[in-house]
């Protein structure tokens, strides 16, 4: 299958990853079809039997097979593809940035930012997560509160979601040396005005005045929920 096609010279450049690559996009449109992509990947690499798995060399191969498998499988063939990450592909952990990536063996003094965005994705994502995105969106995305200001890369979100009533935001620190330090983020299209509380870890409450749906809220970077709701 070509991985894509110049009509301009009228040349196929064919190639193993034109079967591989659309399968991240065709997962929520044609989900049949993407799985029998992934299958096939799974089957010619024997992720799926009991020998050593084969075909994994590749970087821009096994990260986009990784990628995809987070949406199929959560089992023994995503067990199996991260073993091989991890034995071949160079893991790294840097504690002063906070980071996990791989280098894939290309020698290049920075990890190659398209590789591992692949291959976290497959990370991340449990089976039907992705397409779940597509075929269970609510427009109510564009009108829910939103958080913003994030003291990004210090700080992270690993947490922030609108139940209906009452927003939980966790922040994290990227390096150890950052752990508990304080940090703000900004919520607009909160929707009422008021009194509000921000209920912290150990259940004290912080009142908060709200004003055009909008506040700047006071957390540290702990990795703990907080929660902002209406007194």
């Amino acid at each position: 299958m070509d991985l894509y096609y110049d009509p301009v010279i009228d040349e196929h450049v064919a190639n193993p990853l034109g079967l591989m690559a659309p399968v991240w996009y065709l997962a929520p449109q044609r989900p049949k079809v993407a799985r029998s992509a992934w299958e096939l990947a799974v089957m010619l690499t024997g992720l799926d039997g009991e020998g050593d798995p084969a075909g994994l060399n590749d970087p821009a191969f096994i990260s986009l097979l990784a990628m995809q498998t987070g949406e199929f499988d959560n089992g023994r063939v995503q067990d199996r593809l991260w073993e091989v990450l991890d034995d071949i592909h160079e893991p790294n952990w840097d504690p002063n940035t906070g980071e996990f990536t791989f280098g894939f063996g290309l020698g290049e003094p920075y990890p190659r930012g398209q590789l591992n965005a692949r291959a976290m994705a497959g990370w991340v994502c449990t089976p039907g997560a992705w397409s779940k995105l597509f075929d269970a969106c609510s427009n109510d995305r564009f009108t829910e509160p939103t958080v913003s200001g994030v003291d990004f890369p210090n700080t992270a979100l690993s947490e922030a979601q609108w139940d209906g009533d009452a927003l939980h935001v966790a922040a994290q620190a990227r390096n150890e040396s950052l752990v508990d330090s304080p940090t703000s983020v900004r919520i607009t299209a909160l929707p009422a005005d008021g009194p509000w509380i921000l209920v912290q870890p150990d259940d004290s409450k912080v009142p908060i005045e709200i004003v055009s749906g909008e506040t700047t809220v006071e957390l540290r970077a702990d990795g703990r929920r907080r929660t902002l709701r209406q007194s």
